[in-house]
């Protein structure tokens, strides 16, 4: 990169980009407009290569905008985090770890994981849950420390993603005691006779469970699908159908939910991955997540 890159230049192209034209831009900006003009011009000097491209009485991005203007994104919100981030690493003497869970990914495994930092003097935990997709966007503007999910992260040519694998756990089928008597005789087969609660094909772990009942031959009765595995539980507590669930939170969901294992889903397996911005981890709570399921 020429050592003429500026990153005013960055912003007024960003400022071009988010209100589609060099007048609206230099409006917003309160400049004029062929101060605008140059300061994109040199910033395309720069870099080597045409960012706008005429588009009927406007603009638009090239190729090569369109990837500029998705990291003046990143750079610009990390930007207006600033402030907020700088004021509470000074205020509050506490150790910070930002989490992102996949909403599929089963709430009792997530409390499992975190195990190793719970009992952290001065801990300040915070969760978000969302879309993989979503919150990937957020680790890569460093909002998030971790995120934690049931699958690997995809590739993204934009973002370089690191997939730790933090361990499996086999499936089992749950239900209440009163579902339990009606499916404990000629289990698997049983399950043919009873509602079924299942996570919905969002969760990476449903194609594996169509695949254990296409292989058994059985055709479930599914009467609800849920994405959260928090709900799938709850419903399945009030009686609403057998549930599958992973068994490192079998001890935590038969205390907490009322409800007894029915049997073992053979060979069916959750997967559960810590997906950061970094080979090596360098964040020292993250680092002991990893160690602890070691």
């Amino acid at each position: 990169m020429s050592n003429s890159f500026n990153y005013k230049h960055l912003y007024y192209f960003w400022v071009v980009a988010k209100e589609g034209g060099m007048s609206r831009a230099s409006e917003k900006l309160d400049i004029a407009v062929q101060t605008v003009s140059a300061q994109v011009r040199e910033l395309e000097r720069a870099l080597g290569y045409a960012l706008l491209k005429p588009a009927g009485r406007g603009l638009a991005l090239t190729e090569a905008g369109v990837t500029a203007m998705q990291l003046a994104d990143q750079i610009f919100q990390i930007g207006e985090n600033l402030p907020t981030l700088v004021r509470d690493a000074a205020s509050v003497p506490s150790k910070r770890l930002a989490i992102g869970i996949s909403d599929g990914l089963p709430k009792l495994v997530v409390r499992r994981l975190l195990n190793p930092v719970i009992a952290e003097p001065n801990l300040r935990l915070l969760c978000h849950e969302g879309e993989l997709e979503d919150l990937l966007g957020d680790l890569a503007l460093h909002r998030l420390d971790v995120v934690f999910s049931d699958r690997p992260a995809p590739v993204n040519p934009n973002i370089k993603l690191y997939s730790h694998a933090m361990g499996s756990s086999p499936m089992a089928w749950y239900a209440t005691p009163s579902l339990i008597r009606t499916g404990a005789r000629k289990f698997p087969q049983s399950i043919a006779n009873m509602p079924v609660l299942l996570p919905t094909a969002h969760n990476a772990v449903r194609a594996r469970l169509d695949h254990w009942f296409e292989h058994l031959g059985i055709r479930p009765r599914i009467a609800g699908e849920f994405e959260d595995s928090a709900l799938l539980n709850t419903f399945g507590a009030s009686g609403m159908g057998v549930f599958p669930a992973a068994q490192w939170a079998e001890e935590d969901l038969l205390a907490h939910y009322g409800v007894k294992r029915l049997g073992p889903c053979e060979g069916v397996v959750e997967h559960f991955y810590a997906v950061g911005t970094e080979r090596k981890v360098q964040h020292p709570l993250v680092q002991r997540v990893l160690q602890g399921l070691e």
